[in-house]
């Protein structure tokens, strides 16, 4: 199977299975999915869903957080990985969006991620999601998902991106994220992938591969 074929395989796929692919994440503006992404670095997003409620309650706009203590929004959001990062990290972040955006989460990804604690997947997140860029946002789901199918060999994740964004026509990279994120999180996990409820065995490089 040519690599041109597999992205068509694995894209009509999507499309007719999971239409409605969306990130996990809870949140009611961009603000507070911005949060919610730095919030889920290295960390699970069921875990970031069980502290945001009370943080958004609390803190529910970009002004609202630039003025909070930090020892208020580190006593909400202390069970994260990192919390003392994160804790300095959004409420800067908070600050920089009052100050120099108006209260608006950026558009642009240069932009965003001059933001503390946001970087090109973050950013990239942010723009696909509630801007409805055309980009691609690899996190470590994607990235081992990508190389398991044989959609790329970069060795970065920027590499990745770019090979993704090669081969997935425009119309379909802004969900193209999720569905290879989910797909990573709950079938082709890192450890003891489940190869049994995979719909791409037939195009996928690693089952082809590693079987005796």
């Amino acid at each position: 199977m040519t690599l041109k074929e597999k992205y068509s395989t694995l894209v009509g796929w999507f499309v007719e299975n999971r239409p409605d692919a969306a990130s996990e994440l809870h949140y009611h503006d961009s603000f507070q999915l911005l949060v919610a992404v730095i919030l889920s670095a290295q960390c699970t997003d069921k875990r970031v869903n069980m502290v945001t409620p009370a943080l958004f309650e609390k803190f529910p706009t970009p002004k609202s957080l630039a003025e909070a203590s930090r020892d208020e929004v580190y006593g909400l959001i202390r069970s994260v990985s990192y919390p003392n990062s994160k804790t300095d990290h959004i409420i800067a972040t908070a600050r920089q969006i009052v100050e120099r955006f108006d209260g608006k989460v950026p558009s642009d990804i240069d932009q965003l991620m001059t933001l503390p604690g946001v970087g090109r997947k973050t950013a990239n997140v942010i723009a696909s999601i509630v801007y409805d860029q055309p980009v691609i946002a690899v996190d470590t789901h994607v990235f081992r998902v990508a190389h398991r199918l044989g959609l790329s060999s970069g060795k970065t994740p920027e590499a990745v991106e770019k090979d993704l964004e090669k081969h997935i026509p425009r119309e379909h990279r802004a969900i193209s994220h999720h569905w290879l994120i989910l797909h990573g999180r709950y079938v082709c996990t890192a450890r003891n992938p489940k190869c049994g409820e995979c719909p791409f065995t037939a195009l996928c490089t690693f089952f082809n591969t590693s079987r005796p």
